[in-house]
């Protein structure tokens, strides 16, 4: 059995590991490198080994540098499964063509200079047709579901309270009579953050790969910094000019509405409240379609925002909230004279609408910028983060005169604190923690700590290396094994208590809805979904007896 690291292993993106278990090959992620041009150039590069003979992808999460190259794959070869929770493959249908329609832009610029240079024309890393097409290799999973891959392999996807949908990845192996455990942290979310659920406890593995990305920093509380954000608008409008937030699309953009969301309903009272007349602008059509799968997968959500919800209230928008879709819209928010803020993609001004708004701001003194993510190296808001006075932008020198900011309580990654935290969960310990997805600082910072605190042994692997993982033919106790039983039963009770609740809150608001009048379009949705619940509900019911009959009989 043999892992073999391909990305995000000595840097933060384009995460890819190989997994080979006999004669079967599983990727974990296939992800965009993205930074400095050294970087990107490895999104060309053939795939050091065959897609062909990959048997299947489990893909953690739908950010791009863990899924970015996946129509790559398949362009190479690939014709497996691609196993991730239903929240990813929605996001995945909105990100993946973004992205090739990325490619198609960034190559037509290129190729613009490259004829008036006398160079060949390059091709796009994929098109936007080859993304689409890469959408039906998924087989989207729920959360808590153990899947038998085969009879020596399954696989379970457990919440990273990262972004909507993310995971962890259990990974249970049987081979030549040992069994194996690997666990895949993903990017490891943070807890108490906004919207979705915390990370899931994980109390056993044979072997970690865990995310570092902030292993040697920690991070302010959210709630603190959501409140800079306020006085920094406030300041920003008395001086005349534009705040501009670069983000994420998926998940920052949507945590920065829930904040923002407190203080416009009033939630939060604050004694200035000049800043209920600034507009806010989500600029960016990736992050309004986000915004969209947000609504359409609840079940993603912690209590605080169900609890929300069934008050009436909507986290996700607010007065004053506006959503600019086309290129006219944007055009028009940089020509406006009225101060705003400007939330746009992407989190790195890499690429995307954000670029147009920083040229237009970053040389005005009365405008802010305010970072509230991850910059990696050689990314423009890495340099515009760290103090550059001038920087280049569609190949026109810009002066930094705006005033930056940065709030890194909004990271969507754990920090040293809640890294450690996570680690304490395990009852049964690693044998080996695999450090990835961070910076040299991080890594190293990480891996001492955890060999002091726990006596694990770190590996710090660097792209191209692989290692040899072995198994155990460990016997469990009788009593390990009837905890894990009690363990599992107590799961299904809870699970079937949160479904009673759901049900019966639902079945309060059909009885309510089919008392008033609804426009066509309304009720013919509304009805669908009941007679796809309906539908469930019947499976679930069959399956019941199923197993009650069968219970029946080996009792005889």
């Amino acid at each position: 059995m043999k892992i073999h690291f391909w990305g995000a292993a000595q840097v933060v993106t384009g995460s890819n590991f190989l997994l080979e278990i006999g004669d079967k090959k599983i990727l974990f992620d296939c992800g965009m490198f993205q930074g400095s041009r050294q970087l990107n150039r490895l999104n060309f590069k053939p795939f050091p080994y065959k897609p062909e003979e990959i048997d299947l992808l489990i893909l953690s999460h739908a950010h791009i540098d863990h899924s970015g190259r996946i129509p790559s794959l398949i362009k190479a070869g690939f014709k497996g499964k691609i196993y991730s929770t239903k929240a990813t493959y929605d996001l995945c249908s909105i990100m993946l063509p973004d992205s090739g329609h990325i490619q198609e832009m960034e190559t037509e610029w290129d190729n613009r200079k490259r004829i008036r240079a006398g160079k060949s024309l390059r091709k796009p890393l994929y098109t936007v047709e080859e993304a689409n097409d890469s959408l039906k290799y998924f087989s989207p999973v729920l959360y808590n579901q153990k899947i038998a891959l085969d009879d020596n392999l399954s696989i379970r996807f457990q919440d990273a309270g990262h972004i909507l949908g993310s995971s962890i990845v259990e990974f249970w192996i049987q081979e030549e009579g040992k069994n194996l455990k690997i666990v895949f942290s993903g990017d490891l979310g943070r807890k108490n953050k906004p919207i979705i659920r915390d990370p899931s406890i994980i109390e056993e593995a044979d072997y970690l790969i865990l995310d570092s990305t902030y292993g040697h920093k920690f991070h302010p509380s959210l709630d603190n910094e959501a409140a800079k954000l306020i006085p920094i608008m406030i300041e920003t409008q008395k001086r005349g000019g534009n705040v501009v937030i670069p983000s994420f699309a998926i998940q920052r953009a949507q945590d920065i509405i829930y904040e923002l969301n407190k203080y416009y309903d009033q939630i939060i009272a604050v004694k200035d409240k000049s800043y209920l007349d600034i507009p806010v602008y989500v600029d960016s059509p990736l992050a309004i379609s986000a915004t969209e799968i947000f609504r359409r997968n609840p079940d993603c959500f912690d209590q605080d925002t169900l609890a929300l919800i069934k008050e009436g209230y909507n986290p996700l928008d607010f007065r004053n909230l506006h959503f600019s879709r086309t290129t006219k819209e944007s055009i028009e928010l940089n020509t406006s004279p009225e101060s705003k803020v400007i939330i746009s993609a992407n989190g790195m001004c890499t690429a995307g609408r954000i670029k147009h708004h920083l040229k237009h701001n970053l040389w005005r003194k009365e405008s802010s910028i305010v970072f509230v993510g991850y910059q990696a190296e050689g990314t423009l808001g890495r340099r515009i983060k760290e103090g550059a006075k001038e920087v280049k932008i569609f190949g026109e020198d810009i002066r930094v005169n705006a005033q930056i900011h940065a709030l890194e309580g909004f990271s969507a990654h754990a920090d040293q604190a809640e890294i450690m935290q996570w680690l304490r969960n395990f009852k049964k310990r690693p044998k080996k923690v695999f450090l990835v997805h961070g910076e040299q600082e991080a890594l190293a910072t990480l891996s001492d700590l955890i060999q002091h605190e726990f006596n694990m042994a770190t590996i710090v692997p660097q792209i191209g290396d692989h290692f040899l993982l072995k198994g155990t033919d460990e016997i469990i106790s009788i009593e390990e094994a009837e905890e894990k039983i009690q363990k599992e039963q107590q799961l299904f009770e809870e699970e079937a208590e949160q479904l009673r609740e759901l049900m019966t809150f639902v079945l309060e608001q059909i009885e309510q809805k089919s008392k008033e009048e609804l426009p066509i379009e309304e009720v013919v949705k509304l009805r669908n979904k009941i007679m796809e619940l309906r539908k469930e509900g019947l499976e679930l019911s069959l399956l019941l007896k199923t197993n009650k009959s069968k219970n029946n009989r080996d009792k005889k």
